[in-house]
């Protein structure tokens, strides 16, 4: 008797999204992207900023794109000539946008069918979702198996995050269909503990009071990151900072391990043992 062969598990799709804009989410897309990557996933990072593109340009692919997320969308190119292969990790690909498009050329079918097709070929597919909560974010997230929201520890930043949220709560085809919510992260970025001691900025506390989901981690205000994103290098590919290595540890966090706090670097002695645990 012929034995079937059993089925590859399908990749998933996590949105990296936010309220607010400028917060270091397209940082944010690339450095998860190239992170798990490093750790052989097979990876694709999308963005859904069409108009603007700025995916291309951190991850340092711009002069070779010749068909993006839109022309395969409406059938002007195909999946694989659109994907751009990463020179530096074997496992990354990027798939940019249109700059020269608008967001109405995102259409709910099309989305679904080009990530149905990156899930049998990916483990993870990272989409890059613009800031905000017009069609091209509620695109990114509609498809989502897990979210990454990206916030400051300033209050505007902190309630768009908290907009975003409800969103994800609801207006996913999780929660319209399966009666299940996305499962969501906080990354709390441009943390700045001189400012947060002056009360210039809230702390982490008191961002996960508000938001009430589990912190994935903390990035640092960090020249490192705008040293990086200048020269087209995600900065977990770049030389070692505390920015990088926040990013890996955040990483190592949502694919589900430990990690030692030791192993991120912050001027309060403590503050990670207290916000993930001592074994977290």
């Amino acid at each position: 008797m012929t034995q079937l062969k059993a089925k590859a598990p399908l990749g998933k799709v996590i949105v990296i999204t936010s309220g607010k804009g400028g917060v270091g989410k397209t940082t944010s897309a690339a450095a998860i992207a190239a992170a798990l990557a490093k750790r052989g996933h097979k990876t694709v990072v999308i963005d859904f900023d069409v108009g603007l593109r700025n995916l291309d340009m951190i991850m340092g692919c711009e002069r070779r794109v010749v068909f993006d997320f839109i022309n395969v969308i409406q059938g002007e190119a195909r999946l694989k000539q659109a994907l751009i292969h990463d020179k530096r990790v074997e496992t990354l690909w990027i798939l940019p946008t249109s700059q020269t498009r608008d967001k109405d050329a995102l259409t709910e079918e099309g989305v679904e069918k080009v990530l149905n097709e990156l899930k049998e070929q990916f483990d993870y597919i990272i989409c890059d979702s613009p800031a905000g909560i017009e069609r091209g974010a509620q695109l990114a997230m509609y498809f989502a198996d897990e979210a990454v929201v990206v916030t400051n520890p300033e209050v505007s930043s902190v309630r768009d995050s908290d907009r975003v949220l409800g969103l994800l709560a609801s207006k996913t085809k999780r929660a319209e269909e399966e009666g299940t919510e996305v499962e969501a992260h906080v990354l709390l970025t441009r943390h700045d503990q001189r400012r947060i001691d002056a009360g210039e900025m809230m702390t982490v506390e008191d961002v996960l009071e508000i938001l009430a989901v589990p912190l994935l981690g903390v990035i640092p205000e960090s020249t490192a990151i705008l040293r990086a994103s200048n020269v087209g290098m995600p900065v977990v590919l770049d030389e070692p900072s505390a920015a990088s290595r926040s990013y890996e540890a955040a990483v190592s966090r949502l694919l589900g391990e430990e990690v030692d706090p030791r192993a991120e670097r912050e001027k309060k002695p403590g503050l990670f043992s207290r916000l993930f645990g001592a074994s977290a």
